[in-house]
């Protein structure tokens, strides 16, 4: 079947139910996940943030379970068991409407990422709410001056996270998370209890652009995976190998949940 395939409410996406998600207005929320095998890191976390950004954007909460039956219903229907999947969240207040989107399966280049730092940070913050215009605006913007991501930033430097990423930042002794308001990525959320197991601690604090010689790596994360970072504007990183193994290491082996069970 062709992707992305896409089932709104359960149902097949046709010109009548595709109504509803082209006259919100860019009103709603999504998560993203890679799925293996009908497998998918850190479930919980995605049903948590779904069902919560739902109560705040419309009031009515979300099941998770049914939205996991209609994720499997998805990937079974395009007879898919490894894809990209979005699952997204539009009005109207009293009936939120989930869609779900199946693509083909993505994973994070092991290459070093390049970022270009931008004066912009997302307004609410915690939510991975559609309409993100200028994350988009200022990712193109960073691809076509030659980097792989665009960093923001608030007043005076400070940094919040990637356009479509998290960041944290290797001091020598802790891996640091800037503090400022920012999406609590799931891969972020995955990994970062897990570092202690692994001899990593965990820290968060103010980081500015002017600081950054305080930190000797630094790595970015998303639905997709994590990669080393090799430059923030003309400001360059060595790869931490050892590092990154035991950052990997840590995320590689949180488990794996399934999705729709029944």
């Amino acid at each position: 079947m062709t992707l992305p395939y896409v089932e709104i409410d359960g149902r097949p996406a046709d010109a009548e139910n595709l109504l509803v998600p082209a006259l919100t207005g860019g009103y709603g929320h999504f998560t993203a996940m890679q799925v293996r095998d009908g497998r998918v890191r850190g479930l919980a976390h995605h049903l948590t943030r779904l069902d919560r950004a739902t109560r705040e954007l419309f009031g009515p909460g979300l099941d998770g379970e049914r939205i996991r039956s209609l994720t499997g219903q998805a990937l079974s229907a395009c007879g898919r068991s490894d894809a990209a999947v979005r699952i997204y969240v539009y009005g109207p207040a009293d009936a939120p409407t989930p869609m779900v989107v199946v693509n083909e399966p993505v994973d994070m280049p092991s290459t070093a990422q390049s970022l270009l730092s931008v004066p912009y940070e997302r307004p609410v913050a915690h939510l991975k709410h559609l309409g993100g215009f200028a994350q988009g605006y200022y990712v193109r913007l960073a691809e076509r001056q030659g980097f792989t991501e665009a960093l923001l930033t608030g007043p005076g430097g400070v940094i919040a996270e990637g356009a479509i990423t998290n960041i944290a930042f290797w001091d020598g002794s802790s891996v640091v998370w800037p503090n400022r308001p920012a999406l609590l990525g799931i891969t972020m959320a995955v990994l970062e209890p897990r570092l202690a197991a692994y001899g990593l601690k965990s820290a968060r604090r103010e980081v500015t652009l002017a600081g950054l010689d305080a930190y000797s790596a630094a790595f970015v994360m998303n639905s997709r995976g994590i990669a080393p970072v090799g430059r923030i504007d003309e400001r360059e990183f060595a790869v931490d190998a050892e590092l990154m193994k035991m950052v990997w290491r840590a995320y590689e082996e949180a488990p794996w949940d399934v999705i729709d069970p029944g």
